[in-house]
């Protein structure tokens, strides 16, 4: 198995609360990591017909049988377990006792926050990270098959190709999870949804420009989209708002999880297509910032990346606070290290003060290197 980042993370959050949840989007490795990190407890699924008519019949007579504790996957299923986990926990708050699963975070974090404020700790798992891969020796040294294949465990522990796998998983989410959160009535329009995103990938969100093209209303493409962000299939980067004198855009820009997906849903079928595909750069955009999103996640803590932008088109892809320091990132999607890469950051650092030290470039090159400063990182060390 590949050992992943977060379980040391679970552990750390399992000694100071009864109720930890793992959520994610499906098949990002939840039940995997859990039941590894405690090998120990007792495990049942409530996707179990059986299991679940028992928890919806006798939640209380269910938890009875597991006092010592339980790795209970898919909660969100039966969402009354959660008011009598919570009596539970109150009668016997040992930390670490429930470790909660489910992949569909908006139902689960609903049911949660409702019933357990307090007594539950949260971490998100996304898939595999390109350093828990190399860590394990899975990764390959070319950064487009890594693009390419995405990150989705079952890929990397089953005779599965990359086309099969992704098609059968955007059938499965569109049937299953979302049918079931929002209720849609076409599901072939929601598909078309879907790739219209991805076919935005790196850009502003243009909330009536979507509806538009897939024929739904303003509301609903935010609902939508509000879904997929909550599902672990999007992730929206808002930027930031801090005034160095200009106006700043105040959008947020749309990125997806997986780039393996995210090809899949643009109809790239190979490496080659990839790399010649307009959209290139915003899909290896689209993989660093959701490599810098798992590295924080993994540990536990709140990403708060964010992009700037200003009226006039000068932008940074990604900026974050470190203390009181503001660090950025560009992403550049070429191997030969340009003039050009540094444009962004040098118009950056006139406008919020910053040094050099707190710049870098993230590209799709093997080599590292300072240049004017600025720390030139190679694609698979992302931080």
């Amino acid at each position: 198995m590949i050992k992943r980042t977060a379980e040391a993370t679970l552990h750390r959050l399992a000694k100071g609360f009864p109720v930890i949840c793992v959520t994610g989007p499906r098949q990002s490795g939840k039940t995997t990591l859990s039941r590894a990190a405690f090998p120990h407890k007792s495990y049942i699924s409530l996707e179990d017909p059986d299991i679940a008519r028992i928890a919806r019949e006798d939640p209380r007579g269910l938890l009875d049988n597991y006092k010592e504790g339980l790795i209970l996957d898919e909660a969100q299923t039966v969402p009354q377990v959660f008011s009598y986990l919570k009596t539970a926990v109150d009668s016997d708050p040992v930390p670490g006792r429930y470790i909660v699963t489910g992949s569909r975070q908006f139902n689960l974090l609903e049911g949660v926050t409702e019933t357990l404020a307090g007594r539950a700790a949260f971490l998100t798992l996304f898939p595999f990270s390109m350093m828990e891969l190399k860590d394990a020796r899975r990764s390959s040294p070319d950064c487009f098959e890594m693009l390419f294949n995405g990150f989705y465990p079952p890929l990397y522990d089953r005779d599965v190709t990359v086309y099969d796998w992704f098609t059968n998983y955007i059938a499965s989410y569109i049937e299953r999870d979302v049918r079931s959160i929002i209720h849609v009535k076409d599901l072939g329009q929601f598909q078309t949804f879907i790739k219209m995103c991805a076919s935005r990938v790196g850009q502003l969100v243009n909330f009536s420009a979507l509806a538009q093209d897939c024929g739904i209303t303003h509301n609903t493409a935010k609902s939508w989209i509000s879904v997929l962000e909550s599902s672990g299939i999007v992730f929206l980067l808002k930027p930031y708002y801090k005034n160095f004198g200009k106006r700043l855009v105040k959008t947020p820009k749309i990125y997806f999880i997986d780039t393996g997906l995210l090809c899949r849903l643009l109809g790239i079928t190979n490496t080659e297509q990839l790399f010649m595909h307009p959209n290139r750069g915003n899909i290896f955009e689209s993989y660093v910032i959701a490599e810098m999103f798992k590295k924080r996640l993994n540990k536990g803590i709140n990403p708060d990346l964010y992009f700037w932008r200003d009226n006039l088109g000068n932008e940074v892809d990604v900026v974050y606070e470190d203390g009181a320091v503001i660090r950025s990132v560009e992403i550049k999607t070429g191997k030969t290290i340009t003039n050009e890469y540094s444009s962004g950051l040098e118009t950056w650092m006139r406008f919020s003060g910053e040094s050099p030290e707190t710049c870098t470039i993230v590209y799709a090159g093997n080599r590292e290197l300072q240049y004017k400063g600025i720390q030139i990182k190679k694609w698979d060390t992302v931080e």
